[in-house]
């Protein structure tokens, strides 16, 4: 079997354990086996094949991966769906309580109730969404 052929089954074993183990690492070595497979096509000799491969391997492992972990564990900049509405101000519509009422978030009604479950907030208050729970909406009056 020729050595190219080799080296990009290295490559693609590589690769499909990257998927597997989201570490970066491997699909690192995956890439490193692919530049050898490429130089291993041209006629490059074994022991250079070794050279460029640990070469490769050692540079991008030192240096791409700190870069590829540091922005994949970088906080979501931006919140979607029902996390978006966490923090944000609402209306009362109807009465909440611990038991329920009614709130409206930015245009919509929300089933809502009183985070602290002693409180009575009254109508036309303004409250905090504290925590969103299924369909319903912990609230906190703002003060």
């Amino acid at each position: 079997m020729d050595p190219w052929l080799i080296w990009l089954i290295a490559a693609a074993v590589l690769a499909v354990a990257e998927i597997f183990t989201l570490t970066a690492a491997l699909g690192l070595l995956g890439g490193a086996a692919l530049v050898t497979a490429g130089c291993a096509a041209v006629g490059l000799p074994l022991p250079l094949q070794f050279l460029v491969f640990t070469i490769v391997a050692a540079s991008t492992v030192l240096f791409v991966r700190p870069v590829v972990v540091r922005h994949v564990r970088q906080p979501q900049a931006e919140r979607f769906g029902v996390d978006a509405l966490v923090g944000r101000s609402a209306y009362v519509v109807s009465e909440v309580t611990g038991l329920g009422g009614r709130v409206r978030i930015g245009g919509e009604e929300w089933t809502a109730r009183a985070y602290d479950e002693t409180l009575v907030i009254p109508p036309g208050a303004t409250v905090d969404v504290i925590e969103i729970s299924g369909a319903t909406a912990l609230v906190y009056p703002q003060g």
